[in-house]
């Protein structure tokens, strides 16, 4: 009699849920998945266009004040000489070679090709340090502590020394942007590396992938968000290691500039050579920020 009865609520509990259903359909229409994303407004798309004029407001606004304030004669010429003289002299160094400073896209190139070898270098050595630290206990024993070591030891400060071990040639310079842009990219990697979810570990042994195929399908999407922040400080610390390094014995580059036109009182020149600096940071940076959006389409973040 009890079964009976037990049969008969779930039966009649059977039957509420399906009418539960079926009244559902019936108002709402069949369920045919999760409903699509809302579009984006017009003034949304608008401003998602138009945020990179946005930014710079601010720059040409404190340009323009810097103007105002030298034309007033607020700001002695011979300290912080005016945009336009920073503009004049940078065209007279481009059109024309000067016997001190050569030609400053000739200058341009130099720094380039040796922040090329340096980042790639560094770069390298941090991922494939970062890798072997992040997905073993015995080589994060064997590699963090020395990382770690290297992250505390004052950078500029090894210039001395890294010129009585390589000379006053390439090597050093090359050395130092390498050793700047590898700490930032190995630290941020590895802690990418150390922060994915362990449940997508065990998804991938559910799944029979092998070691390889987890790093690449799991650990390395995984850990990009934070590899990408890691690449951007890199290539920041890497720029101004450039700027020391060049002015320690080079015969060529914008710190050579630099370090000639401090001899010679030429604040304009040295303007103009870290003007360039920025400029190509920014464009550096400017070129991750871009990878990232592509990268990491798939995040979004709280302003959208």
């Amino acid at each position: 009699m009890p079964d009976t009865a037990n049969a008969g609520l779930a039966t009649l509990s059977e039957g509420r849920d399906e009418a539960a259903v079926l009244a559902s359909v019936a108002v709402d229409g069949p369920y045919t998945g999760p409903a699509p994303a809302p579009a984006p407004r017009p003034a949304a798309r608008r401003w998602r266009r138009n945020r990179g004029w946005y930014r710079l407001i601010s720059p040409v606004a404190v340009i323009a004040l810097w103007q105002l304030l030298s034309s007033a004669g607020l700001i002695p010429a011979d300290k912080l000489p005016p945009p336009t003289t920073v503009w004049h002299t940078a065209v007279s160094l481009v059109t024309t070679s000067s016997p001190a400073y050569g030609t400053l896209q000739g200058a341009m190139l130099v720094s380039l090709q040796r922040m090329t070898i340096g980042f790639a270098v560094g770069g390298t050595i941090a991922v494939l340090l970062a890798l072997v630290a992040g997905l073993s206990r015995l080589g994060e024993n064997a590699v963090d502590p020395l990382l770690q070591i290297v992250r505390m030891l004052p950078l500029f400060g090894l210039i001395p020394v890294f010129i009585v071990w390589f000379g006053i040639g390439e090597l050093p310079k090359i050395i130092l942007i390498a050793l700047g842009a590898a700490i930032p990219l190995y630290l941020n990697t590895f802690a990418g590396i150390r922060s994915v979810d362990a449940k997508l570990a065990e998804v991938g042994r559910v799944q029979r992938l092998t070691r390889a195929e987890t790093i690449r399908h799991i650990v390395l999407p995984g850990a990009l968000p934070q590899a990408l922040t890691g690449l951007r400080q890199s290539l920041g610390v890497a720029w101004l290691a450039l700027v020391v390094a060049e002015q320690v014995n080079a015969n060529a580059g914008l710190g050579f500039m630099i370090s000639q036109a401090t001899q010679f009182l030429r604040n304009d020149v040295i303007l103009v050579a870290l003007t360039v600096y920025a400029v190509l940071g920014l464009l550096t940076d400017a070129l991750v920020r871009l990878l990232e959006r592509r990268a990491l389409a798939w995040r979004r973040g709280i302003l959208g």
